[in-house]
């Protein structure tokens, strides 16, 4: 068990939501489940947490009723090396959720993700400041992000010669 977990609130979902994630990335299980006790805000029996690792980072989703709900203030950034990476968890991650812009999008139940290909931090934090400048634009006119766009951006228009 790692020293440090991100909790995610869920109002009655938590064991949906866990299969769900486990079910799209790679080196990812159900961990350990609880259940309510007697006399607590659920049900006896029903879902308290769910312990689970999605690539080898361990998350809990808990089942906490309807006080509290999910706000693009946090998110979970899935970093992809190629674009058939990211048309892939985009598609399974989007799938009854809704796009948003920049990579970023919410999940069906209700988290927020941004899916950032490797390349663009790369292009984002070198040395050409101007080429970064081309691809933060061209990222910014995106929903999901394009590798080959970004790229084209960044090397900038070529000039006939």
């Amino acid at each position: 068990m790692q020293n440090l977990s991100t909790c995610l609130w869920f109002e009655d979902c938590a064991e949906q939501a866990a299969a769900f994630y486990t079910g799209i990335f790679p080196n990812s299980r159900i961990l350990q489940t609880t259940h309510y006790l007697e006399g607590a805000l659920l049900d006896a029996g029903s879902v308290l947490t769910v312990r689970f690792s999605l690539d080898g980072t361990e998350y809990v989703a808990l089942n906490g009723g309807p006080n509290f709900s999910f706000t693009p203030a946090i998110s979970l950034v899935a970093y992809c090396d190629t674009q058939e990476q990211i048309d892939d968890l985009w598609e399974k991650l989007c799938n009854d959720g809704h796009a948003g812009e920049c990579g970023w999008l919410t999940d069906r139940y209700g988290i927020s993700w941004q899916v950032v290909p490797r390349p663009l931090i790369a292009m984002l934090t070198g040395a050409d400041g101007a080429a970064a400048q081309r691809a933060f634009n061209a990222m910014m006119q995106m929903t999901r992000l394009d590798i080959a766009l970004l790229e084209e951006a960044y090397e900038g228009p070529r000039i006939a010669g």
